[in-house]
């Protein structure tokens, strides 16, 4: 699943603000013939799969969620010269993976992630999938906020609210500003985790405050485990490149205004401020208009059962609903989920499998409840509407959800008129408890929390519209999370298997932007090697 609540829902102090790739040269193309072939007795799959004689696959793409869909995407729109063919095989019979939109009763709500950052790469996307009419955009001026001491306070979003907000207290806003200039102990001699390297920057309450809560939204994590490194990757370089965060973010301002400016896409949409994305149906269009867009190419109810290696290439046998089929391409791209990955590739090398295995995706519960639009507490409404992105809320404050997004405040036509409808997500890797819950008392959690910050007490019971447990949900990038992954790398790699990619959330990142942001790099990844092979 990507990110629960999209990173731009509640931003770190603007100290704290992070700031991408291309891609090689001419080739010859030399294509891989494709084999397919079935088990005797069962219907015959055809010998080609786009038609034609003998179908050439150059790339066999395994999960069709986002991750998977979009290395196709890039693959076709910017390296269709060296991989024209590739396939997507899914084992469910739906793409999109966790990405799951429901429309109901006038209601349009997620239940896995509920919006992305509209970055360049997640525009591009957008824009070559013919979905730039049908984005939608959050207002970048609605507060974000996080519950402190019974009440919701707004999280700073521009320099000049710093001074102002209540959120934290002027010690503490002190000891943040001279920690982020460099007044702080010195880094240690080992990785840090979340909560110690912003403990020792930015001091206790941003960490407390802000960034414990930031965590909760984005991986369902808990920062005393989570990596600095591996999370937040772009604001560790900053200390690292600068001797302190501020000092790191002067010099990548400065080295980004030395470096020519790349010429941006003028089809792209230019966003206003720091804002969130969706469609006008949903997040599900994305993967929909793909799977539509590759047509034929996207396979759905194959399973993968197994993966060999043969010269020149690799044999895929899946179970479909035609029988058992063999593919053989030049290379493989794995965006399933790491637990998945390692049972497949067990065979192929233990070392990378038992790396695979041990990445941790804990349980969290999406709950999409609905209240008339007076039942919310009269503190929260600004000019008659409840207004905002949504809340964030520390584990220490008493309560049992991580966070709420006000699903009709953030996007149009997501509701009734007169009703207003909240996505909660409980559970994570400090509670997975939720999974011995029913969906009943899922509801009532939520509810009660809702009670104590923004639902009158006396209101009635919400109308509960969906409830969606997923256990296991987000990969958690631990302390050792990127050690982990180039181990599994480089076990395949020292094994022989080049062309044998890993892809997906736990490789990427968690957020959906970042996602097909790493989709662009696999398949640059995709094109260099083919491109290589071309010229043997």
């Amino acid at each position: 699943m990507a990110a629960l609540i999209d990173v731009s829902l509640l931003r770190p102090p603007p100290s704290l603000l992070p700031f991408s790739k291309p891609s090689p040269r001419p080739h010859i193309h030399r294509p891989l013939k494709l084999r397919c072939s079935i088990a005797e007795g069962r219907t015959r799959f055809p010998p080609t799969i786009d038609g034609g004689e003998l179908a050439t696959v150059d790339c066999v793409i395994v999960g069709g969620g986002i991750s998977g869909l979009c290395i196709a995407q890039a693959l076709a729109t910017k390296h269709s010269d060296v991989a024209p063919n590739v396939i997507v095989t899914e084992a469910k019979d739906r793409v999109g993976g966790n990405i799951t939109t429901v429309e109901r009763d006038g209601y349009l709500w997620e239940e896995g992630p509920n919006s992305f950052q509209p970055s360049d790469p997640m525009l591009t996307m957008v824009v070559d999938s013919g979905l730039k009419d049908d984005l939608v955009l959050g207002d970048p001026n609605a507060p974000r906020f996080v519950l402190w001491d019974g009440k919701l306070r707004p999280v700073p979003s521009k320099p000049t609210d710093l001074p102002f907000f209540d959120l934290m207290s002027i010690g503490g806003k002190l000891r943040a500003g001279f920690g982020a200039i460099g007044i702080r102990p010195p880094a240690p001699g080992h990785e840090e985790s979340v909560e110690e390297f912003v403990r020792r920057n930015l001091g206790d309450e941003v960490f407390e405050r802000l960034i414990e809560p930031f965590c909760s939204g984005v991986y369902a994590g808990d920062p005393s485990k989570l990596s600095m490194k591996a999370a937040f990757g772009k604001v560790w370089k900053l200390e690292q490149n600068g001797g302190s965060i501020i000092g790191g973010t002067f010099k990548t301002i400065q080295e980004k205004n030395k470096a020519p400016k790349p010429t941006r896409d003028p089809r792209l949409p230019k966003p206003k401020g720091q804002t969130v994305g969706s469609f006008r149906k949903g997040l599900s269009m994305l993967p929909e208009a793909i799977s539509t867009s590759l047509g034929s190419k996207v396979k759905l109810s194959w399973k993968l059962s197994s993966i060999t290696k043969l010269d020149g290439g690799y044999k895929l046998t899946y179970e479909t609903p035609e029988g058992v089929v063999s593919l053989q391409s030049k290379t493989v791209v794995m965006t399933i989920p790491s637990y998945i990955a390692s049972d497949l590739l067990n065979p192929l090398s233990a070392a990378a499998a038992n790396a695979l295995s041990k990445f941790y995706y804990p349980p969290v519960a999406a709950v999409t409840i609905s209240y008339p639009k007076e039942a919310i507490t009269t503190e929260c409404i600004i000019d008659g509407e409840l207004k905002g992105f949504g809340q964030l809320h520390p584990r220490s404050q008493g309560v049992e959800t991580l966070g709420t997004i006000y699903s009709s405040s953030l996007f149009p036509n997501r509701a009734p008129p007169g009703r207003v409808l909240l996505l909660n997500y409980i559970g994570g890797a400090t509670n997975p408890g939720i999974l011995s819950k029913t969906e009943g008392e899922l509801v009532e959690a939520v509810d009660r929390d809702l009670r104590k910050m923004l639902i009158n007490p006396t209101a009635k019971d919400p109308l509960a519209l969906g409830v969606r447990v997923w256990p296991q949900a987000i990969p958690q990038f631990l302390v050792g999370h990127l050690d982990l992954l180039e181990t599994a790398k480089s076990a395949l790699k020292d094994s022989g298997y080049d062309g044998l990619f890993l892809g997906g959330n736990y490789v990427s990142g968690v957020a959906l932007g970042r996602c097909v942001e790493g989709a662009y790099e696999v398949a640059a990844g995709v094109k260099d090697f083919l491109s290589k092979y071309a010229y043997i």
